[in-house]
């Protein structure tokens, strides 16, 4: 589930609600009680960092070595990778 943030246009209380993306928007403020809340528009808080992941991962039959490598580097990537799920 999404978390949406939300500021009230009355005293300027911001909040994070974690919601169903079918969910109706808040309108209530929790700290003044008035229907002032308004959805914020953000960043999303996502990123893909670490040794962990590889062009290879992927990819199917001949576009595994689109990065120049040997097939033994590529077919050691795979098995590392599984390894990891596995574990």
């Amino acid at each position: 589930m999404p978390i949406y943030e939300y500021q009230c246009n009355a005293c300027g209380h911001q909040m994070e609600a974690l919601q169903k993306m079918s969910d109706a928007p808040l309108t209530d403020c929790p700290a003044c009680e008035q229907a002032e809340l308004q959805k914020l528009i953000s960043a999303a808080g996502f990123r893909l960092k670490g040794g962990g992941w590889y062009e290879t991962d992927f990819k199917t039959g001949s576009k595994k070595n689109l990065a120049g490598g040997s097939s033994s580097d590529s077919k050691a990537a795979s098995s590392t990778s599984t390894a990891s799920a596995n574990a």
